[in-house]
């Protein structure tokens, strides 16, 4: 029916733009039309042969994906203002690893960031993708330029201008021309894997799944092409030009592909090394948080769009069964990140503890130059199948042991003398020597041994406290700091043993109890062997067994920039030398997995911060996320203010009217905001956590997405 010359059947003009033709389509469209018909309706007046099965719509203004095809265009709310782009949902990006290496994945741009990181990981054979998610890069102000002390000397400057790339490039980018793009003392021998197209014409890749968006509105006399039961990248296609991991020529490259990612080269690019985040104060460290990707949204509602780069980090901060025989690329980047946390000062540490990274660091290299090779052929071979599966089958039985007073006749006991202190308000801390009791999960103090018949002066009960150690190896200072819960949040206790073995000892037991278990739980001989073992390699060996000379060690590699300007460069490399004599024995593996244990043991490990305000606070604080609690920390003295536990939390959810994260504990309620960044993310930071505890022990257990989106969602 036509009035003064226009349709008046409710149909109207909807504009969409087609990004691989480049040219834009209107269709003549009604309201009830679902989106899988507006999608077949514009395949058909392009009216090219080809695929079309990896395309959706994307509606800019809305910064949506029309992803639900059986959906109208007026429950969508589409209008004839409306203006689609019909784009391809597998895109090029670029995604930096924890060693700053970066790749070249094509990946899908409409589903949400939790499948986006379980399909990259699954590619780089990293397993628990649970523990990994996306950020963005921090720019501008928030990332200090290191030529100042990073060029204290000449020689490092020129050394790291000769072996550096291009300038245009902040990152060590993996190509496919090693002997142009190699960085460093070991070049890179990744190839570039899925190079962008300007016509943005499919491309092969492990990541790509057919899409169902489209296939579901298919109907027999469309002209969408597709070949059943099969991907439509075909041997003879013409897009299958690029070699990717998996094909049948490329079983060398798969092998330097994965070497690559289990031993990552020794520096990156001096571009990357200058834009590392350096955080100065405990404000700097929470904005590197303001980057996380909301894992509920895709990355086209991120606005990251194609050939964009992107950050791959652990998130979260439990590492579930760190396997040396399956986790050799895993246990690789996190030991990466572990690293570059260090160097950047990101988590402090003693100036003990940085010598013995510093040396941890430098056996991990020589190994890698002497057998990193060989490690992915061990991993694979058979030889030691059965042996590994006793071992696991032991760790196993260890693990899962919890102990209980009816588990042996006699709970183990450890009676001492030890200093004792409870800092007062203005922080003052005077020492009282005391005779200690430590049975089952509390230490009874008493005046002396021989009032031990008599009531203790102080009671403490373990059981849920914070355990931190407080050392110094070089002033001989073995404490303990406790924070025991109380009614005002906590409160400080330190203890101050006089030996390695006493504070050992101890600090099991107290480590221990805080979980609730005893000293007859079959995991303290080796948590003790495990403190002892720590503290040795903090202790410097005169005799060097390497000549200093004989090693090129640019010092801003191995340390903080705070111990650059304490010491000279000669000094950090011999101190760094006299630790290394105490790890000099370890293997490749060793090395690693020491490091990350080492940098699990410090007191701000697997602790968050993010800027934010609470209810009843005028200024603004920060906030304290870990694995088990959660803190309200004082940015200027960086001061612990109060501590909530998440074993006393009833329910935490998001007022989105004033984006507000609401937490429930048995105490009492939490409020506050996070003008930084969208507390959503919070909101999936505790849920995360919730999430990871829940983990059994089955390593064979299947990765629940819908639970992970439930409580990390942040609705009621």
């Amino acid at each position: 029916m036509m009035s003064d010359g226009g349709l008046v059947d409710g149909s109207w003009e909807l504009s969409v733009y087609v990004t691989d033709q480049d040219t834009e389509k209107c269709l003549r469209v009604k309201g009830d039309l679902h989106i899988g018909g507006v999608m077949v309706k514009l395949v058909e007046s392009l009216d090219i042969a080809r695929d079309w099965s990896d395309h959706a719509l994307w509606w800019p203004e809305r910064n949506m994906w029309l992803a639900r095809t059986r959906s109208t265009l007026d429950q969508y709310g589409v209008q004839a203002d409306a203006k689609l782009t019909f784009t391809p949902m597998h895109q090029n990006l670029k995604v930096q690893l924890p060693d700053l290496q970066i790749l070249d994945l094509r990946v899908d741009f409409s589903i949400n960031v939790f499948n986006t990181v379980v399909q990259i990981c699954k590619e780089l054979k990293i397993r628990h993708p649970e523990e990994l998610s996306i950020l963005r890069k921090v720019r501008g102000k928030d990332t200090l330029n290191r030529s100042s002390s990073g060029n204290r000397n000449g020689s490092a400057k020129k050394k790291r201008d000769s072996t550096g790339s291009n300038g245009s490039n902040p990152y060590l980018t993996i190509t496919s021309n090693h002997s142009q793009d190699s960085i460093g003392p070991q070049s890179s021998p990744f190839m570039k894997r899925f190079p962008a197209s300007p016509a943005r014409s499919p491309q092969p890749s492990v990541l790509y799944q057919q899409s169902p968006l489209l296939l579901n509105a298919l109907n027999k006399g469309s002209t969408l092409m597709r070949t059943p039961h099969s991907s439509p990248y075909t041997p003879s296609s013409p897009y299958n030009g690029t070699l990717s991991p998996g094909s049948m020529g490329s079983l060398s490259f798969e092998e330097s592909y994965e070497t690559s990612l289990a031993n990552s080269p020794m520096t990156p690019s001096r571009e990357a090394f200058l834009h590392l985040h350096r955080p100065r104060t405990l404000p700097d460290r929470a904005l590197v948080n303001t980057g996380w990707l909301d894992s509920s949204r895709s990355l086209m509602e991120h606005r990251v769009r194609e050939n964009d780069t992107v950050l791959l980090r652990f998130k979260f901060f439990a590492f579930y069964d760190l396997n040396p025989k399956y986790d050799v690329i895993r246990i690789n980047q996190i030991y990466e990140q572990a690293k570059w946390m260090i160097i950047t000062e990101e988590m402090d540490c003693t100036e003990e503890e940085m010598m013995m990274f510093g040396a941890l660091q430098l056996q991990t290299q020589q190994q890698q130059d002497e057998s990193g090779q060989d490690q992915l052929d061990n991993t694979n071979q058979n030889g030691d199948d059965v042996d590994a599966a006793l071992a696991d089958l032991q760790i196993t039985l260890e693990g899962s042991h919890v102990s209980s007073p009816g588990d042996i006749l006699r709970i183990p006991e450890l009676q001492d003398y030890f200093r004792y202190s409870k800092p007062k308000k203005l922080g003052f801390k005077s020492y009282k020597k005391l005779w200690f009791i430590f049975k089952d999960t509390y230490i009874a103090m008493h005046k002396a041994k021989e009032d031990t018949n008599g009531a203790p002066l102080s009671i403490i009960n373990l059981k849920g406290c914070e355990v931190n150690p407080d050392v110094n190896i070089s002033t001989q200072k073995y404490g303990i700091k406790l924070l025991v819960p109380s009614s005002d949040g906590f409160s400080e206790v330190y203890l101050r043993a006089d030996t390695e073995e006493q504070y050992a000892k101890w600090m099991s037991a107290c480590k221990l109890a805080s979980k609730g278990k005893t000293m007859a739980d079959s995991s303290y001989e080796s948590e003790v062997q495990s403190i002892l073992a720590f503290l040795s390699m903090q202790h410097p060996v005169p005799s060097v067994v390497i000549n200093p000379a004989h090693l090129s060690i640019q010092p801003e590699d191995f340390v903080a920039p705070k111990f650059l300007k304490k010491f000279k460069t000669k000094q950090l490399v011999q101190r760094i030398m006299e630790n290394h004599a105490n790890v000099r024995n370890m293997s490749l593996m060793e090395a690693k997995m020491n490091y990350i244990k080492a940098w699990q043991a410090l007191p701000d490990f697997g602790i968050t911060y993010f800027v934010a305000k609470f209810k009843g606070h005028k200024k603004e604080e920060i906030l304290g996320v870990a694995s088990n609690r959660m803190m309200r920390i004082d940015s200027s003295s960086a001061d612990t203010l109060k501590t909530w536990r998440f074993s006393t939390m009833k329910e935490w959810n998001i007022n989105w009217e004033i984006k507000e994260l609401q937490v429930i504990f048995e105490e009492g309620a939490v409020f506050l905001t996070t003008p930084a960044v969208d507390c959503k993310i919070i909101h999936e930071y505790i849920g995360g956590y919730i999430f990871l505890s829940m983990r059994s022990g089955d390593k064979n257990q299947n990765l629940d997405e819908e639970m992970f989106h439930k409580l990390t969602g942040g609705w009621s």
